[in-house]
């Protein structure tokens, strides 16, 4: 399983970012995938997941309405589109998967929200 973020940078507050991690070694169209993210001294937490097919989507509550997780199957890639970005939204942002029960992480793509 190999799965490659990007799309990472500083931003402004209130800016935006779209963050796409492609992923690999496993049937992707088959998995529900989630972004974590993990900031300095803090534990890493779920910010957004989309099921298999991409119906179904759920958002950690102080994202709501500001990112967007989609996918798509025939490229093998999940999407996180992140507006109104705001200071606490900086971390690392993971794509996860878990297949066969196990989780998989990628290397993390940096997301910093400062003026």
């Amino acid at each position: 399983v190999q799965l490659v973020e990007s799309g990472g940078g500083l931003v402004q507050p209130g800016g935006s970012l779209r963050l796409s991690c492609a992923a690999s070694g496993f049937t992707f169209s088959s998995y529900t995938m989630r972004w974590y993210r993990q900031a300095p001294g803090k534990e890493r937490e779920v910010v957004a997941s989309i099921s298999s097919a991409g119906s179904s989507t759920n958002y950690l509550e102080y994202v709501k309405g500001r990112f967007t997780i989609s996918r798509d199957n025939a490229k093998n890639t999940v999407y996180l589109q992140m507006n109104s970005l705001k200071p606490e939204d900086s971390a690392v942002y993971y794509c996860n998967v878990r297949p066969w029960g196990r989780n998989y992480w990628g290397q993390g793509t940096q997301v910093t929200v400062s003026s």
